[in-house]
């Protein structure tokens, strides 16, 4: 099934949309950030869309605060028995108090994280979160080395920061990336889908026909690893037991 796509603000928000060979209209809100997406049948043009969009205003507002709701709530404690996400899979923290180096560890489905007596819960937060943006580090240059050639391109800087509506950006201008410090979080797939959607903004500015042709040529795949990356859990749980 071929499909084209658009993105345009309605009253202050994105709304991205996919025509395609259906009979009705569908609209989504998506986590983490309340990502407004439209599937469309073909016969539509974008000014029936927004209409369709607009009308649907307040339910798309209400799954938005629902989903910041949900992010408010998951503040971590950085407890024994917290879940933590890391590459996909989900961990169980346990905090062991001992002196020393302050560092964390992968042990079967177990994150954990070694910190002297009395380390505050901001404390531990911020050492995760250090340990978090490592192993992006480590993990998307080899994703970049390995995407440049197949896209020919060249990305001479890129960086990790915590950003609150975006997975990535590029600035077209200097050529720099960013990448969300949560995407550690997320499954390999999903990370390398963020890297090729923002070095193929190097080739294409705007979100239309030819970026989403670019990345069906390169990457057939985007799709799926898209809405794995936001249908993935939004917040830490708690397990039962310890």
């Amino acid at each position: 099934m071929s499909t084209t796509s658009a993105r345009f603000a309605v009253r202050g928000i994105d709304v991205d949309v996919i025509y395609k060979d259906i009979k009705n209209l569908h609209i989504g809100v998506y986590p983490p950030m309340g990502r407004v997406r439209v599937a469309a049948p073909r016969q539509l043009d974008d000014d029936q869309v927004r209409l369709a969009v607009i009308q649907r205003l307040p339910w798309i507002k209400r799954q938005q605060d629902q989903l910041r709701a949900a992010q408010r709530q998951s503040v971590r404690e950085m407890v024994n028995g917290e879940s933590h996400y890391v590459w996909g899979v989900r961990r169980r923290l346990k905090v062991i108090e001992r002196p020393g180096r302050p560092h964390v560890e992968i042990d079967g489905d177990r994150m954990l994280l070694y910190v002297p007596a009395g380390t505050s819960e901001e404390r531990r937060r911020d050492l995760l979160d250090q340990w978090s943006r490592q192993q992006l580090r480590q993990a998307i240059p080899a994703l970049i080395e390995r995407w440049e050639p197949k896209l020919g391109v060249s990305v001479p800087w890129w960086g990790i920061r915590r950003m609150k509506t975006k997975w990535g950006s590029c600035n077209r201008e200097t050529h720099r990336l960013w990448f969300n410090s949560e995407l550690a979080k997320k499954h390999p797939e999903c990370v390398e889908y963020v890297v090729v959607h923002e070095m193929v903004h190097y080739l294409e500015r705007g979100h239309g026909q030819r970026f989403t042709q670019l990345l069906d040529s390169f990457l057939p795949n985007w799709r799926s690893r898209r809405d794995g990356l936001n249908a993935a859990p939004l917040s830490d749980e708690l397990w039962a037991g310890r």
